[in-house]
């Protein structure tokens, strides 16, 4: 049996693996906390939130440029989403290349093989016959955009004058995530067969970030900055927090911290860096002693002989788990890691405190305190919803050289059937129950933090994965989808939740409280039947002005790809307005603007699922070039706020 039989693995086993679940608690389903809910309650009018919150850094109305031209178009009536969405028959009419609203216009960015700044490698331009080599795709773009940050160059300057400098719209770093790309489509086969075919893997994996600037025509593009850097799974990193001096991170290699890998979703903090999430780095190990047997804390974070097919562990012993020397190595990863645009000097720092899981994204939101509160879900199905509170102001963190994601609560949400809720502390001085099943150790809590949320009892969702925050400090949700649901109703006849939905929660005492009210803000399947039809909604971004931004990952009806989704939040019932459709086999994620809200930027993610047969996007089709996954800068034509 050849290297590409043992580690082969199927499209349809490799976009399930979200959907295998690894929950074997028996907690209360959501399915079942949802259906009494439903049977009591209205979907959400639009009353419910009431808290004043603040949405962070430039995504802030504060930020904005000027914000009068937006009040005056609402005080005529106009409302807030006043484009032409794109019609189903324009959306299928022809995919071999994004389709926009007529109101809007998009350029492509940063296509997988850019260099990270002129002159730093050749670029990898789609060529089937070639693949870049490890040592090129370590100064190149990656492969799998994904969560993404905007930082204005003049930040710092910003934080330091206040919410009344004007920030730059037309300089600054931008962070993107690379989460995945496949054998096939990074090395043309469905194996690696050398150590250097593992490398170009891994260096395609991680975050890029990369100076951009919008010149005299109104073009973006990549620029020299001494801040440009690639970040990788050969990266060097550090840990901090309560757990990063634990035995559990350490091996009997010594070998140091490196990597960052599945990065997925993202978010910004309010002191200016970048935090990228670890989704499904369970996928990236295997091993090669067939007689190993899992620990019960590897069987409930989903690992398996063969991982998803990369094949790293034959020539990398970091990733396989049965080698005794890197014992824990798997236990290094599965973390939020924070990233300084504006120091490549600075290693990236795995921020234990907030536990490790299948990070899907974070956001982040200021309490009247000055504490922060971060909502993240850990994306598969039956996992859970969680939720972050800085022990000290963030400011006076930072004014004493401290982090505020290093002492805190971390928190797992219960959802109760009245449409209220419990955050259940996650700490082994807290619970008897915890302390006895962690030995007492905070550390060893943080580093499963999957059994401990099954021991207090949260409730198991369906795939939490983007969270953001309201323009009122309400926290938004998408559930993507949890294809283990077998209990059929008359919305989704070949499953309970094959579209899945958007909770919105709002947490009393603006966070600081550990009870919350909740509702459903939509069920996807509730649009099948109109022409803003949506489903598994994955990314998210709520704007200061009351939009909601939500792109897809998911089978589409109609004969539609995945597409970005816009939502006025002021207005019940929900009513989404289609921007933007992608091409086949694609996914839309990542969303970020400029300080003056004029630009956005997203991703087309595995375009093709990497098939030239498909798409050659960003190319025009040939039925040639490889695809690339890449990133799409999106105005309106004539100028506004991208989304009126």
């Amino acid at each position: 049996m050849t290297d590409s039989d043992i580690h082969s693995i199927t499209d349809a086993e490799f976009d399930a693996s979200e959907n295998l679940s690894s929950n074997p608690s028996g907690n209360r389903p959501f399915a079942e906390v949802l259906r009494g809910n439903l049977s009591r309650r209205k979907m959400v009018t639009g009353s419910m939130v009431t808290a004043a919150g603040t949405f962070l850094m430039p995504a802030s109305s504060a930020w904005a440029k000027d914000d009068k031209a937006y009040q005056q178009r609402k005080h005529n009536g106009q409302g807030l989403i006043n484009f032409e969405p794109v019609s189903i028959a324009q959306g299928i009419a022809d995919q071999t290349m994004p389709t926009i609203s007529d109101d809007y216009e998009y350029q492509v960015l940063i296509p997988w093989g850019t260099p990270i700044e002129p002159g730093a490698t050749r670029a990898y331009n789609g060529e089937p016959n070639r693949r870049p080599t490890a040592a090129e795709a370590a100064k190149q773009i990656g492969i799998g955009h994904d969560g993404m940050w905007f930082f204005p160059k003049d930040l710092k300057r910003g934080l330091k004058y206040g919410k009344n400098y004007m920030l730059d719209s037309r300089r600054g770093m931008l962070c993107v995530n690379h989460e995945f790309g496949r054998n096939s489509h990074v090395m043309g086969k469905s194996a690696p067969e050398s150590l250097e075919d593992v490398r170009l893997s891994q260096h395609v994996h991680g975050v890029a970030v990369v100076a951009i600037r919008k010149d005299r025509r109104g073009k973006w593009r990549v620029t020299r900055s001494v801040h440009s850097r690639r970040i990788h799974v050969n990266t060097p990193v550090c840990f901090s927090g309560p757990a990063a001096e634990s035995e559990l991170l350490q091996n009997p290699a010594g070998n140091v911290p490196l990597g960052t890998v599945n990065n997925c979703g993202s978010g910004p903090t309010p002191w200016g860096t970048y935090l990228t999430c670890e989704e499904n780095f369970n996928g990236y190990f295997g091993w090669l002693d067939s007689g190993y047997e899992m620990s019960p804390e590897q069987v409930r974070y989903g690992f398996r002989e063969t991982g998803f097919g990369y094949g790293w562990h034959d020539f990398d012993k970091r990733f396989d788990i049965s080698n005794p020397d890197y014992v824990n190595e798997s236990n290094r990863f599965g973390w939020i890691v924070e990233i300084d645009p504006f120091d490549g000097t600075q290693k990236p720092v795995k921020r234990t405190a907030l536990g490790r899981f299948k990070h899907e994204a974070i956001a982040i939101k200021e309490t009247y305190t000055g504490q922060i509160a971060a909502y993240m879900g850990d994306d598969q199905s039956f996992d859970y919803c969680y939720k972050y509170v800085s022990a000290k102001p963030w400011k006076e963190a930072i004014r004493v050289k401290e982090s505020p994601l290093d002492e805190g609560s971390l928190y797992v949400a219960r959802f109760d059937e009245d449409g209220t809720g419990e955050w259940l502390l996650l700490d082994v001085y807290d619970n008897p129950e915890l302390y006895q099943a962690f030995d007492g150790d905070q550390a060893k809590l943080l580093i499963n933090t999957r059994l401990a949320a099954d021991i207090v009892g949260a409730t198991p969702m369906d795939r939490p994965e983007w969270t953001t925050i309201g323009k009122n400090g309400e926290v938004f949700w998408t559930l993507t989808n949890n294809s283990g649901r077998t209990e059929p109703n008359a919305a989704n006849p070949e499953a309970p939740n094959s579209d899945g939905h958007i909770i919105r929660t709002e947490d009393d005492m603006d966070g600081l409280s550990t009870t919350f009210k909740w509702d459903i803000y939509i069920l996807a399947s509730s649009t099948r039947e109109t022409e803003g039809v949506f489903t598994d909604g994955d990314a998210a971004y709520a704007d200061p002005f009351g939009r909601l931004f939500i792109g897809t990952d998911g089978g589409q009806p109609d004969g539609l790809q995945d597409q970005v989704t816009v939502f006025d939040t002021t207005i019940s019932p929900p009513e989404p307005k289609r921007l933007l459709v992608g091409v086949p086999s694609d996914e839309l994620t990542g969303w970020t603007v400029t300080p003056d809200f004029e630009t956005a930027f997203t991703n087309v993610q595995h375009p093709g699922n990497g098939s030239p047969e498909e798409t050659n996007f960003p190319a025009k089709f040939d039925g040639y070039t490889i695809p690339r996954d890449a990133t799409l800068v999106i105005t309106r034509k004539g100028g506004g706020i991208v989304g009126s």
